[in-house]
Parts: C-alpha cells; sequence; structure tokens
C-alpha cells in the first residue's frame, strides 16, 4: 500500500511537470505496466484530480483545472527556490504581485519542513529589496500569455506602439523575457511573418487564445538574446559587430544579454554584437571585456576606437 501511495504521488508530480504525457512515457518514468499506469489515472480521479486523456498515437495524459487545488511536489531545493522567487524583486513590476507573493510566502511557510524554514529565514533576514523602477504589468495578462506560451497556442491581442498607435495582432508566442525593468514577449507574428518582441504593459488585458502551432526557433537560438538585440536597434543610435579574440566561454558571463550577444566563431573567437548611443562609452567597455577585439562595423566605431587608443597612449607615454 505504502509502495502504491508513493507511486501515485511520483505520478501527480510528473502531471504537474510538463503539460502532456503519453502512456509509454509514464511507463517508462514509473517502471509499472500501462495497465497499472491506467489504474493509477483512474485513482488520482476517483480523488478528484482531473487528468484528462486524449486518444491515437499524438494522444496522451494531462492534468487539467479543477475544483481542486493539487498538491505541490517539492524536493528541498525546489521549495527554498519558490521561497526566494517570492523574496526577489523579480515579482515587482506586476500589478498586485507584492501583497499576492507575501501571501504565498506565508502558507509556504507553514509547510516548510524546520530545517528548511531557517534557511529561508536566514535569506529574508540578510535581504534588503532594491526599489525597481519601470511600468506595471496587468498580472492576469501575463499569466495568460506565460499559459499560451506553455501550450503552444495563439495569441490575438491589441497592442499600443511607441507612438501611440493601436493595432491587432496574431502572435505565436514563444517566451517572456524579464529585462529588470520590463516584461516582453518574443513571439513569431503571424501577418508580418517575421519575429517581433512586444512590451507586455502594451498589450491590452486578457488575450484571446487562438489554434495550436508547431514552435519556431528564435532568432540566435534564444529568445532573450532576441530581445536583447530587438531593444538595442530600437533605442541605441550605433550598432556594432566585434570579433573578441577569445572563446565565448571565456567572455560570456562580462556580456550580460541586456547589452549585447555573442556568437561563436571558432574555439578561439566570437562575434559580439552590441550597441549605444555614445561611441567613446562603447570603446570603453568593449575594451574593458579584457580580450583583444577587432572591430567589424561601423566604420565610425573604428574610427573613434583608433581616435582613443591614440589618447589613451599619449596619456601615459610621457610619464
Amino acid at each position: 500500500m505504502l509502495e502504491a501511495s508513493a507511486r501515485l504521488l511520483h505520478l501527480l508530480s510528473l502531471l504537474q511537470a510538463k503539460p502532456s504525457w503519453t502512456g509509454p512515457e509514464l511507463v517508462v518514468r514509473l517502471e509499472v505496466s500501462a495497465r497499472t499506469v491506467r489504474n493509477d489515472i483512474e485513482r488520482l480521479r476517483r480523488l478528484g484530480y482531473p487528468v484528462h486523456a486524449s486518444p491515437g498515437a499524438a494522444g496522451g495524459y494531462r492534468l487539467g483545472a479543477g475544483a481542486r487545488l493539487p498538491p505541490l511536489l517539492l524536493d528541498d531545493d525546489e521549495a527554498v527556490a519558490v521561497a526566494v522567487g517570492l523574496l526577489t524583486v523579480a515579482g515587482r513590476g506586476v500589478s498586485g504581485a507584492a501583497e499576492t507573493s507575501v501571501r504565498a510566502l506565508a502558507k509556504l511557510e507553514q509547510v516548510l519542513p524546520s530545517r528548511l524554514g531557517r534557511r529561508v529565514k536566514a535569506l529574508q533576514a540578510s535581504t534588503v529589496p532594491f526599489d525597481s523602477w519601470g511600468p506595471t504589468v496587468d498580472a492576469e495578462t501575463l499569466t495568460a500569455i506565460a499559459g499560451a506560451c506553455r501550450d503552444r497556442v495563439r495569441l490575438r491581442f491589441a497592442y499600443r506602439g511607441r507612438d501611440g498607435t493601436a493595432t491587432r495582432r496574431l502572435v505565436e508566442p514563444n517566451r517572456l523575457v524579464h529585462t529588470g525593468r520590463r516584461w516582453y514577449l518574443a513571439a513569431w507574428d503571424c501577418d508580418r511573418e517575421d519575429w517581433r518582441s512586444f512590451r507586455v504593459d502594451r498589450i491590452e488585458p486578457h488575450p484571446a487564445t487562438d489554434r495550436r502551432f508547431e514552435p519556431r526557433e528564435p532568432p540566435y537560438g534564444d529568445a532573450a538574446k532576441y530581445v536583447a538585440r530587438s531593444i538595442s536597434s530600437q533605442r541605441d543610435r550605433y550598432q556594432a559587430t566585434v570579433i573578441l579574440h577569445a572563446p565565448l566561454e571565456a567572455v560570456a558571463d562580462r556580456v550580460p544579454h541586456a547589452v549585447g550577444t555573442l556568437e561563436a566563431i571558432d574555439d578561439r573567437s566570437c562575434l559580439l554584437r552590441t550597441g549605444s548611443g555614445w561611441l567613446g562609452g562603447l570603446a570603453v567597455y568593449i575594451a574593458d571585456i579584457g580580450v583583444d577585439f577587432t572591430v567589424v562595423d561601423p566604420p565610425e566605431f573604428a574610427t573613434r576606437v583608433r581616435e582613443l587608443a591614440g589618447k589613451f597612449t599619449r596619456a601615459v607615454e610621457n610619464r
């Protein structure tokens, strides 16, 4: 009986982990027969959990929304990670999130074992929040977009551009990206047949869902990198391309997504794409990465680097 109960909890945790599982996948993960999987699914249903099944080769099992909230099955590290997430400022910028996070954290602390409760309280005692800035987004809108990304369903919404012009959009949502100040949606624009990044605070509340889609690979293979490039191209007057003479992994932690994107050339060099409204500041930043580099474009950036190199040399040659 104890083994069956443990297996049932394992099955419930798997159903919570991703939107859908096929029968054969559950057989492998639970190391039981297909008949046992079906019986356990029925036991969950009798306990009040709405497990939906779809037939066919593409079918499977998924945990639906119901009257009861399934228990969250978290290991020690996951429980602490959830508590840390509630404590951080990442939740700021979402209307009503601060109060909701406090309530959720209070409930979580009630069920944490004492050994984990001490870790969370230590974090609370030693953490001081930094004041956030930037526009807030509607929590329900953010949740709806996240669900569409997860379930791979198209979204229809009205969008307000930088100039205030409103347009209707039909998109295939890929990922939500948080820059520390704003939330962005990286998505394929079906009407424009191209990738776009959308500020979530400019999306109308309660976007409508459409039919399902097969996901596409985002530019640069990473939605965060794409959003960073998109923001830079709109914000920065100058766009620069530079070859860094070092392996990508050696400089990756020195170039945040919000600053630029890196692309490996070979095992000794990588390509940096970045932007700025000030060529002098951009030159100093790239030099401070700490590796040799070659300017690819634009020409005016190469000229500015050459001028600064001369000034820096003259500043120390007569010491």
